[in-house]
């Protein structure tokens, strides 16, 4: 189970799942908070103006559209980003900064290729700048944490004496 865990093809499904599962909770979240997005069955009927068992009909429904849409598409991020990301590092041999750079430009391009290569280019940038930014951040903090001193602003420091009672 280790081994399926950690080839490429094990990331890039466990990404694609987390990433749809991330994905569909925040479509659900984004839609229950967003109420111009639910519409009226009928054009010229206003949604406030449907029996309320009608209203809840179309707000769920709406409320499902956009959790199964924005699954699909954190799993595509995901898996994209996840799979570029292990194949290289296995090309290159090495576990570095530029993996994450390169397959945050790969998928970037992917996911923009439909509009163009201005798109292409934009989008290659912005994942592979985001994903520096992210790796960075996160290496920064596993440094701060792990050479921090045994009492540091996280931790409680000890009493070094005991409070006096005194008996009145």
């Amino acid at each position: 189970m280790q081994g399926a865990m950690e080839s490429c093809a094990g990331k890039t499904v466990m990404a694609g799942v987390m990433g749809g599962g991330l994905g569909a909770m925040f479509g659900l979240f984004m839609a229950s908070v967003s109420t111009a997005s639910v519409s009226s069955p009928f054009p010229s009927t206003n949604i406030t103006d449907l029996p309320l068992r009608q209203q809840l009909k179309h707000g769920l429904r709406d409320m499902y559209r956009s959790s199964v849409s924005s699954g699909k598409n954190f799993a595509k991020v995901g898996a994209i980003f996840s799979g570029t990301e292990c194949a290289i590092e296995g090309l290159r041999a090495k576990n570095d900064l530029w993996n994450g750079v390169a397959g945050g430009c790969i998928t970037g391009g992917v996911l923009a290729r439909n509009a163009g290569p201005q798109a292409v280019a934009v989008g290659c940038a912005g994942f592979a700048v985001f994903s520096a930014a992210i790796d960075a951040y996160m290496v920064s903090l596993f440094l701060s944490l792990s050479v921090r001193e045994p009492y540091s602003r996280w931790s409680i420091e000890p009493r070094h004496t005991m409070p006096s009672y005194s008996r009145c």
